[in-house]
């Protein structure tokens, strides 16, 4: 994402690529008014006219957002709201929808900018695509994943089969160097700085001795894990030997935020979570971190809830707390959302 401009209560933005998108889906909501170049059917003739013709024509429109729609798949944000300012020929306060993707350049005017939206727009500026990536394996199967913004993509998987120790090992270098030929057309494609091999027992050991051009085994971090596929991916994340690798990592520091709240829900100590407690907690001033997943938000704005969310955050950041949006895309996430998505890492103890 490109800030071409940040004066008063507008930001112009350069929609970059899919990742920029789900950064303003946290930021966009009901209310913001948004201005883009669109296109709009306009009818050419009088009404009831048997000539009249409806033509699709490029123009400048302004819309007070009331609905956003993202998924990561589409590459597009649809943001939905009435015409507040367009040409003579359009009617204000018609809807209309502008689909934000890559190389979509806009305006966007909030009546207030919150502090943890203003973060995330120069995060979202300054960040670069994620460079570091994830392979776990075993003896049958490897699986390949880039670390995202919003969690991570899953590249691809192998396929193959290697003999235990002391068996006939004629399949067994055919598969590592499968999995090393995998890793190094990555490396190249995406410019990887880290990539992360895990395996339960020794099986890493031995891709890893494999691995005999010197650049590529640089890169490469050996880490345990007892599964393979998403969930072996999720436990490599929070494993202590990658911690280091992964700090500059959005997901990384989200998962450690989640993992730190449920130890403090565990202990019944410093934490609280659900909308309602955490609501009182936050009435209470006693809010330090505030975790919120975006599919808690986008939850909240479908059932028309979401001033009572963005209400906590008012609250949170008025007492100098922060507010954290927590990926629903990845294992902390989806642990958050089972606590309804939403908690608080506290200040003090509270007594409900």
């Amino acid at each position: 994402m490109k800030l071409l401009r940040f004066e008063k209560k507008e930001a112009k933005i350069s929609v970059e690529d899919a990742d920029d998108l789900y950064a303003l889906n946290q930021i966009i909501e009901q209310g913001d008014i948004l201005k883009a170049k669109s296109f709009r059917k306009i009818k050419i003739g009088k009404e009831g006219d048997r000539k009249q013709e409806v033509e699709r024509k490029p123009m400048v429109l302004s819309i007070r957002a009331e609905k956003t729609e993202y998924s990561p798949q589409s590459g597009v944000l649809r943001v939905t709201g009435v015409i507040t300012d367009g040409p003579e020929e359009v009617q204000k306060g018609e809807h209309h929808t502008f689909n934000l993707e890559a190389g979509t350049i806009f305006e966007l005017s909030k009546g207030q900018w919150l502090n943890f939206q203003l973060q995330r727009l120069k995060e979202a500026a300054s960040e670069k695509s994620s460079r570091v990536l994830v392979c776990v394996m075993d003896r049958e199967e490897a699986h390949f994943a880039l670390l995202k913004r919003y969690g991570y993509e899953v590249l691809s998987s192998l396929k193959g089969k290697v003999s235990k120790k002391g068996m006939d090992e004629s399949g067994e270098g055919k598969f590592y160097q499968e999995i090393i030929s995998q890793l190094s057309s990555y490396s190249e494609r995406y410019g990887l700085i880290k990539i992360i091999l895990a395996s339960p027992a020794f099986w890493k050991e031995e891709v890893f001795k494999e691995a005999h051009e010197k650049s590529l085994k640089a890169k490469i971090l050996l880490a345990t894990c007892n599964a393979v596929g998403r969930n072996g991916i999720n436990e490599v994340l929070k494993r202590p030997e990658v911690k280091e690798a992964l700090k500059e990592d959005r997901i990384a520091r989200e998962v450690q935020l989640v993992d730190d709240l449920l130890q403090e829900i565990s202990k019944q100590n410093f934490g609280a979570y659900g909308i309602e407690e955490t609501g009182k907690a936050a009435e209470a001033g006693a809010v330090k971190e505030l975790l919120v997943t975006d599919g808690c938000i986008s939850k909240h704005r479908e059932h028309g809830t979401y001033p009572l969310l963005e209400g906590i955050f008012k609250i949170t950041e008025q007492a100098k707390g922060t507010v954290h949006i927590i990926s629903s895309g990845h294992d902390g996430g989806q642990q958050l959302d089972g606590l309804g998505g939403i908690g608080a890492l506290l200040r003090f103890k509270l007594n409900y």
